[in-house]
């Protein structure tokens, strides 16, 4: 007699787990008994991150957390072994949050650059906060420079959840602006980001490139890299920094080197293949970004 294999009783093989949506931290996630549906965790980046202020490197860790919080942006927090606490100055100032308790903060002082309020840490964290007490981060702006591996970033933190495809696509594009046809296109490639609406880069040469004037104003984002912007003068009024592009994006926007992108906030309407998209609300509705 043949016996019979007996069946695994898991739905997926523990080796193939990484194939699908599976994250078992999330499932040890708990709510604030204070405030329902408000968290705070952190995760491990394997990613090694290193801070700069001026030439100094001030931080440097391959042992990371990312810190993620309702209603905030993801936030890197360095083991305080990779520090350099000989750069630190205590700091007078503290700042206080009910999900986390009394931040700490510090001063930066390389020997060359003084950088006040640089940096904070939770000594003592609030019950249901993550284990932040051995961790410090710092302010993003007052740094010189981040990088994860070899590799500049911008911004704030990367979020892991979050994905950018950049899909060439052959529908039609057309902007119109101030009730003229600002650009037509069929060789787009469009940007498909986790929690923004969809971006349509399209060839400067399927543009009203004399209506085009160069701007002085660059932007940063994590995701895709430094972009400069063009002001775009119509008939009617000239729309200042109304179109962006990356000329040297990250690796993994690369499709969108060159092409322009037009905010859809900001114009009458972008049509696809003659059928009107609906505006998303974002920052730039309201005239800034």
């Amino acid at each position: 007699m043949i016996k019979e294999k007996k069946r695994e009783s898991t739905i997926r093989k523990r080796h193939l787990r990484g194939r699908g949506p599976h994250f078992p931290l999330l499932d040890s996630i708990t709510q604030y008994d204070f405030e329902p549906g408000y968290v705070a965790f952190t995760m491990p980046t394997q990613k090694r991150l290193r801070v700069q202020v001026g030439s100094m490197t001030v931080a440097d860790t391959v042992n990371a957390l990312v810190l993620y919080e309702s209603d905030h942006l993801p936030v890197y927090y360095f083991p305080m072994s990779d520090v350099r606490e000989e750069f630190l100055l205590p700091s007078t100032m503290t700042t206080e949050s009910q999900f986390k308790g009394v931040a700490t903060h510090y001063s930066l002082n390389t020997g060359v650059t003084l950088v006040e309020d640089a940096a904070w840490r939770y000594a003592d964290p609030v019950k249901g906060c993550p284990p932040l007490a051995d961790y410090m981060s710092f302010y993003w702006s007052k740094m010189g420079h981040w990088f994860e591996e070899d590799e500049e970033i911008f911004v704030h933190a990367r979020d892991p959840f979050r994905r950018v495809d950049c899909l060439p696509s052959s529908r039609r594009v057309q902007v119109i602006l101030d009730g003229e046809l600002v650009a037509d296109s069929r060789r787009g490639v469009f940007l498909f980001e986790t929690g923004h609406p969809v971006r349509h880069y399209l060839p400067i040469s399927d543009t009203r490139l004399d209506m085009f004037a160069p701007s002085r104003y660059i932007s940063r984002c994590p995701y895709k890299g430094i972009s400069s912007y063009y002001h775009v003068t119509t008939k009617a009024k000239r729309h200042e920094n109304l179109v962006w592009y990356y000329p040297e994006p990250v690796h993994e926007a690369e499709r969108i080197k060159g092409l322009v992108c037009f905010h859809h906030e900001l114009v009458d309407k972008i049509l696809i293949d003659g059928v009107e998209i609906p505006k998303e609300a974002t920052a730039a509705s309201d005239g800034y970004f």
